[in-house]
C-alpha cells in the first residue's frame, strides 16, 4: 500500500506541475519575472538535521524536492520559461547524503526547460531579468535571499545602458500562487483523499488499543507507525491529551498515564506526498462515555453535522462557524453551563470560554493552507475545489466559575477534513467513527 496514488510519476510532473506553471504565467503577464526558491535544510541540534521538507509555494510548481534549488518563470521567453538553479551531480556527496538530481535530473525528470547549477545563479539570473518590467517574489521568507535578489536587480541597473529595460517594480507571488494552491485539482484531491484515509486507519489503531494506565505516547506511536507505513509522516505533532490536557489546544507533550473514565482527545493527521491531513477525535480511555462526557460530546457532534451542511457553494465562509456557535450555545444552555437566550449569549461570545477556537481552517500542502478567508470586507464565498476542516469543540478545564464540578475536564473536538464540490460536502475522513454508540461499539470489539 505504500504508493496507492495511480498517477505516474513522469506523467504528474509533466502535466500537473506544468500546468501549475503556466496558470502563474498567465497571471504574471510577459512583462514579469518570477522567482521563487526552496527550503533550506534547518539544523535540529549540533550537526544533525531535521528531516528536509519542501517550501509549499516552491514544490507546488516544481515537485522538486532538494533543497539549494530556485526556480525562475520568465513568461513568453522562446528558449526556456522555466529554469530551474540546483545542486550538480556529486558521486561522493551522494554517497554520504544522498541522491541528487543534478541538472540533467532537472530537465528529464521534472520538467525543468532549462537548468543550471546553484552555483551560477549569481552570473545567469541577472542576464534574465533584462527587459522584464517587474519581479514577482515574495520578501521575508529567506532574508538573506532577498539581499541577493535585491542585489541582481541593482547591479543590473549599474550595469545596463538607460535605453535598455530593467525590472522597475517588485511584487509579491502570494496573491497569485495562493489564490490558485486555495482550488485543489483532481490530482491534489487524489492525494488528500490518501492522506485522510493513512490518518484514519492511524486513529482506529489508536482507539481499539487504549486502555487506563497507557501513557498518551504509547497512542501516538501507533498513530505514527501507521503513517510511515504507508509513507506518510505526521503534518504536524500529534496532540493526544488524556483527561485535563484535552482541555489545551496545542497539548503536545504527550508524557501522561491515561487514566480510568477520562476522555481522550487525539488531533493527528497523515502528510502523503506533501499534502496535509487534520483530524481529531475524542473517546473514552476505557470504552464508556460517562453521562456528562456524553451528554457535552452530542453537542459537539450535532454541532459538526450543522457546521459541514453549511461547507456547499454560495455559503461564506463564516457560516460554518455560526452554525456550530449556535448548536453549542444552545446545547449549553440546555446542560444550565450557560443562562440567558441563546441570541444574545451568541452576540455577547459567551460560549468562548469554553469554545474560544474558530470552526475550521483551509487545508492543502499546509495544515493551516493558504487562502484569503475575506475578500475585501466580506467573507470568502465557499466554491467547488476548497478543501476545509470542520472542527467544533467544548473544553471546560477544571475550576471554571460557575460550572458544575462535574463538567471539569472534560475536553472534547471532533474534526474531518470537508471537500466543497458542486453539491454535497465530500468528507474526506469520512471512514472514521464518531457517533458515540458507535464508538463505544468500536472499543468493545476491540477488547
Amino acid at each position: 500500500m505504500r504508493r496507492l496514488v495511480c498517477i505516474e510519476e513522469t506523467e504528474y510532473v509533466v502535466t500537473e506541475f506544468a500546468r501549475r506553471r503556466r496558470q502563474l504565467m498567465r497571471m504574471m503577464g510577459e512583462d514579469g519575472i518570477a522567482i521563487i526558491a526552496s527550503a533550506p535544510e534547518k539544523t535540529r541540534s549540533r550537526d544533525t538535521h531535521f528531516p528536509f521538507r519542501q517550501d509549499s509555494d516552491f514544490w507546488y510548481l516544481t515537485g522538486f524536492p532538494e533543497p539549494e534549488a530556485v526556480a525562475v518563470l520568465v513568461p513568453g521567453r522562446k528558449s526556456a520559461e522555466y529554469i530551474l538553479f540546483c545542486r550538480e551531480r556529486d558521486l561522493e556527496k551522494e554517497t554520504w547524503h544522498g541522491r541528487r538530481a543534478g541538472q540533467e535530473g532537472a530537465v528529464e525528470r521534472y520538467g525543468a526547460d532549462d537548468a543550471f547549477p546553484i552555483e551560477d545563479i549569481d552570473e545567469i539570473l541577472p542576464g534574465l531579468m533584462e527587459n522584464r518590467e517587474r519581479v514577482h517574489y515574495t520578501m521575508g521568507a529567506h532574508p538573506d535571499f532577498d539581499r541577493r535578489v535585491i542585489g541582481w536587480v541593482k547591479r543590473l541597473r549599474e550595469q545596463l545602458k538607460s535605453e535598455t529595460h530593467t525590472p522597475h517594480e517588485f511584487i509579491s507571488l502570494d496573491p497569485f500562487l495562493h489564490d490558485l494552491r486555495l482550488y485543489k485539482s483532481p490530482a491534489e484531491l487524489k492525494l488528500m483523499r490518501q492522506a485522510a484515509k493513512i490518518s484514519v486507519a492511524a486513529h482506529e489503531r489508536g482507539i481499539r488499543i487504549v486502555r487506563p494506565g497507557m501513557m498518551e505516547w504509547e497512542i501516538e506511536a501507533e498513530l505514527l507507525h501507521e503513517f510511515r507505513r504507508h509513507g506518510g509522516m505526521p503534518a504536524y505533532p500529534s496532540i493526544v491529551g488524556g483527561g485535563e490536557n484535552g482541555c489545551i489546544l496545542h497539548y503536545v507533550e504527550n508524557n501522561r498515564v491515561l487514566n480510568d473514565n477520562e476522555l481522550l482527545l487525539v488531533d493527528a493527521g497523515c502528510e502523503f506526498e506533501n499534502y496535509a491531513s487534520d483530524v481529531t477525535r475524542t473517546y473514552p480511555v476505557n470504552g464508556k462515555f460517562s453521562s456528562a462526557q456524553r451528554a457535552l460530546y452530542d453537542i459537539v457532534l450535532e454541532a459538526q453535522y450543522a457546521a459541514i451542511e453549511k461547507a456547499r457553494p454560495g455559503a461564506h465562509w463564516n457560516e460554518t462557524h455560526e452554525a456550530a456557535v449556535k448548536v453549542i450555545t444552545q446545547g449549553l444552555v440546555k446542560l444550565g453551563i450557560l443562562e440567558g437566550r441563546v441570541s444574545q449569549l451568541i452576540k455577547t461570545g459567551a460560549h468562548r470560554p469554553f469554545y474560544m477556537h474558530r470552526t475550521g481552517h483551509w487545508l492543502g500542502l499546509d495544515v493551516h493552507d493558504v487562502g484569503e478567508y475575506k475578500v475585501g470586507d466580506e467573507w470568502r464565498e465557499l466554491e467547488p475545489g476548497m478543501v476545509m476542516t470542520v472542527e467544533p469543540g467544548i473544553y471546560i478545564a477544571a475550576g471554571s466559575e460557575g460550572v458544575a464540578r462535574k463538567w471539569w475536564n472534560i475536553g472534547i473536538r471532533i474534526e474531518d477534513d470537508v471537500h466543497v464540490t458542486k453539491g454535497a460536502p465530500e468528507v474526506l475522513s469520512s471512514g472514521l467513527v464518531k457517533d458515540a454508540d458507535a464508538i463505544e461499539a468500536f472499543m468493545a470489539d476491540a477488547r
